[in-house]
């Protein structure tokens, strides 16, 4: 195999927080790109997918480990690299052509390369006649055009795209995948090796060379999957659907877990998914027979996979669903709840939480406080002990969350303060 163009070896990422020890989000990472391929990262939400493009951009320095660019130590922003955006990023009072020339004209590029170089990317990705637009005036799909070729105009070695399509509807985000890949096709001065950053299982089948999957806190690869489709490739061909089904059951062995693991933590991590985001999904299964497979669920509720997964784990940690294969079951506790009215509703699940060590050891601190009341402080602090690789805010948002629904206990937004309600 040749050399890597560009590499992480050993590379771990630390984020210092207000309160207790760094949070890890990347540990032992090791990522290459080689010449002439598609590289995705895909995993869960929280995997750390973007930091690693951040990282491999020179944009944010490791914790831990060596980027290598053509297997030499690189520091800094690495000059080889050229980023297509998930949320377009353009400047509103400049046209398409002011909004690629900022970017020549910002890595050094001479005044007539720049536009020479800003109109043969207006062309190369179908945007011509609309140089004089600004971006109020564009749908979603020409806006990432734009997007597209601002990064192209740099001629960069490696083209990275970290979400490029989640913005637009299917059938632009379709076309906008094929026209990606043809012009990576065509050698001439166009990158020559692409990593990408997914949710979309079926764009990474469609679009990758290799998929690297990644596990979460802290961000791990877990394994890589080499796929030798032929291009150009069919979503209806039997070999990418093969494709799909194996990453999707990856995906799932790591997020829905047939079996449980062992208990290691001193709490149960609270997923990031409302009690009303939980129910809605109760009442779903229930008005289809009690069972449904998971992708079907993410695609006719046009929910992103991550979200849904974060819903399902809620669902099936307060004993509402199991999770046999792809499948979401309900349980017959999640029955009971779907059929409850609405205060028996808030009984069974004040009873589902209070189960989770968390919601105990909060209930007990304002129950022996002497006033009945704990200050936000003190949970944050606990929370920042106990679950040193959880975001804390996003936890102490869950549970507070959770707990009202549930009556458990009250929060004061003014005072920051929990108490009995």
């Amino acid at each position: 195999m040749a050399e890597p163009i560009l590499e992480l070896r050993a590379v771990s990422m630390d984020f210092p927080q207000p309160r207790g020890a760094p949070r890890r989000v990347l540990e032992g990472i090791d990522v290459a790109v080689y010449p002439e391929e598609v590289v995705a990262l895909l995993g869960p939400s929280g995997c750390g997918k973007s930091t690693i493009l951040r990282i491999l951009a020179g944009l944010t320095k490791p914790t831990q480990g060596e980027v290598r660019y053509r297997n030499e130590p690189i520091a800094g922003i690495n000059p080889h690299v050229a980023f297509v955006f998930q949320s377009f990023a353009l400047f509103p009072w400049m046209t398409v052509q002011e909004n690629i020339e900022a970017a020549l004209v910002a890595s050094g590029t001479t005044a007539e390369d720049t536009q020479s170089r800003a109109a043969r990317a207006i062309h190369l990705v179908g945007l011509g006649g609309s140089e004089e637009a600004y971006p109020r005036e564009l749908s979603g799909g020409m806006k990432q055009r734009v997007g597209m070729a601002r990064a192209l105009s740099l001629e960069p070695e490696l083209l990275f795209m970290d979400e490029p399509f989640s913005q637009v509807d299917a059938l632009t985000a379709e076309s906008l995948r094929a026209e990606v890949l043809d012009i990576w096709a065509v050698k001439e001065r166009n990158p020559r090796s692409i990593l990408m950053v997914s949710h979309d299982i079926k764009e990474v089948a469609y679009m990758a060379d290799r998929v690297v999957v990644l596990d979460a806190n802290p961000g791990r690869v877990r394994t890589v999957i080499k796929n030798d489709l032929p291009r150009p490739r069919d979503y209806r061909s039997a070999g990418l659907q093969q494709m799909v089904d194996r990453l999707h059951d990856i995906i799932t062995g790591m997020e829905m877990p047939d079996v449980a693991a062992p208990a290691m933590v001193t709490f149960e991590p609270i997923p990031e998914a409302g009690a009303g985001e939980v129910i809605g999904l109760l009442e779903y299964l229930d008005a289809r027979g009690g069972r449904e497979d998971v992708f079907r669920i993410a695609a006719e509720t046009d929910r992103e996979f991550g979200t849904l997964i974060s819903v399902v784990n809620a669902a099936e940690l307060l004993d509402f669903v199991t999770t046999p294969k792809r499948t979401v079951v309900l349980a017959p506790l999640g029955e009971k709840f779907v059929r409850a009215g609405p205060s028996d509703r808030k009984v069974i699940w004040r009873e589902e939480i209070l189960g989770l060590r968390l919601f105990q050891q909060v209930r007990d601190a304002i129950v022996r406080n002497e006033r009945q009341r704990i200050s936000k402080e003190f949970v944050l602090e606990t929370i920042a002990v106990m679950m040193p690789q959880e975001d804390y805010e996003k936890v102490f948002k869950g549970l507070v969350g959770w707990a009202r629904y549930g009556e458990l206990f009250a929060y004061d937004d003014d005072t920051e303060t929990l108490s009995l309600p």
